[in-house]
């Protein structure tokens, strides 16, 4: 019998099975290509697909070949400029903690500032998972369904 609530979980460990090449991983791509070995032997060494090495190799070769400490400082710029990087300005998250603080909600929040209502969200649970304050101030204090803490919060009154 299919059940949704095993398709869903049989989807989520599905879509979070994949894991990023660390720079241990991209030093022995450059060391196994400077030996002659080709995409599929390098990904059966390092028991990865073959496509991940090839997307390796297009998305960080550069004049000069593939150069792993360059492969590393491209993923960090790519990294910072996502679409999905901590881009708030100081100013901005500064009246985002005044107007939370006066009873708005994100959303209305969102709609007179250059933020999204998810942005302020994640942020204000990642401010309660760091031991602060400032979810008690959100209208409505619901569960939280993801926290990331990648980066401080702090307000400034």
């Amino acid at each position: 019998m299919f059940s949704i609530q095993g398709f869903l979980t049989w989807q989520s460990k599905l879509l979070m099975t994949y894991k990023h090449l660390s720079q241990a991983e991209r030093y022995q791509i450059h060391a196994l290509l400077k030996a002659g070995h080709d995409q599929s032997e390098i990904a059966k060494q390092l028991d990865r697909h073959k496509s991940t090495i090839s997307r390796e190799l297009n998305r960080n070769a550069g004049s000069r070949g593939y150069r792993p400490k360059q492969a590393c400082e491209m993923l960090t710029h790519r990294a910072h400029n996502s679409r999905n990087a901590p881009t708030v300005q100081p100013w901005a998250w500064n009246e985002v903690c005044h107007l939370l603080h006066t009873q708005w909600s994100p959303e209305q929040i969102a709609d007179k500032l250059p933020i999204s209502h998810e942005t302020i969200y994640m942020r204000v649970y990642a401010d309660k998972a760091q031991g602060g304050v400032l979810w008690k101030s959100l209208r409505c204090q619901g569960s939280c369904y993801a926290i990331h803490p990648h980066f401080p919060i702090t307000c400034d009154f």
